[in-house]
């Protein structure tokens, strides 16, 4: 197997009595996407915060590319190549597709801001914007408001907004979240696709998603990692049957 891009080694967070990251060691390596799974409550959006660095562990490490980034806040992070989508959206709605792929493609530049219309004149981002939105099918949509793009569309749109970053690394919150079964199936096909740019680490409630996208699966419950592999290997595991995918799996 080829050398990780995204580690975490040891993870621990408490709050007060609640251990909500009990020891976690997982890897993400090139080309796959690893699914995180586990009920309501088992420590997934924890866990993720602390890779994503909105959250400072009590103890372990992450490691990114080989750096430990583990000191580093989101920003940081994010310009190192680590891109994260969100299960409540951070688009802003009232702009247009264009000018959202542009925030990105200036944040990842480093240089400031100023006023945006004036940044909309960056030849520069504007460029890496429109190859970010070519990647994920919305050229045709770049004068569209943002709010006016469906659930789908807007999910494309945050990983067009996270490819301006050049990522090594993707981390999905639920991407699956709100989409019908049409448009589940339309994001499943994008992400089979999108995994060959930068691996996934993909935290995700829609099973028949994680089982059609993923190469490994963890499982967290209660804050602890009890099970790691390959879709089948999962599903026929008697202890995650008991503890979360039960019959249906």
């Amino acid at each position: 197997m080829a050398d990780p891009i995204l580690e975490t080694h040891g993870i621990s967070k408490a709050f007060g009595a609640l251990h909500a990251s009990k020891d976690i060691s997982i890897d993400l390596v090139p080309g796959e996407i690893h699914a995180l799974i586990g009920p309501n409550g088992a420590g997934k959006s924890t866990l993720i915060q602390q890779i994503a660095g909105a959250l400072k562990p009590d103890a372990g490490r992450v490691i990114l590319d080989g750096e430990d980034v583990t000191a580093l806040n989101t920003v940081a992070r994010a310009q190192r190549g680590l891109g994260r989508t969100f299960q409540i959206s951070a688009l802003a709605m009232e702009d247009t597709v264009l000018e959202n792929a542009m925030l990105g493609a200036i944040g990842a530049s480093g240089k400031p801001f100023h006023f945006f219309r004036r940044a909309l004149d960056q030849a520069e981002a504007r460029a890496v914007a429109e190859q970010a939105l070519e990647q994920v099918g919305l050229t045709e949509n770049m004068a569209t408001r943002t709010f006016e793009l469906s659930h789908g569309q807007r999910r494309q749109l945050e990983v067009a907004v996270a490819l301006t970053l050049s990522p090594k690394a993707f981390i999905m919150d639920e991407p699956m979240a709100g989409l019908g079964f049409e448009g589940s199936k339309n994001l499943t096909g994008f992400l089979d696709t999108l995994r060959h740019t930068a691996p996934i680490l993909l935290v995700e409630h829609d099973m028949d998603a994680v089982f059609a996208l993923a190469d490994r699966i963890s499982v967290l419950v209660y804050g602890e990692v009890i099970a790691t592999g390959s879709v089948e290997e999962v599903r026929n595991d008697p202890a995650v049957r008991t503890a979360y995918l039960g019959e249906e799996a």
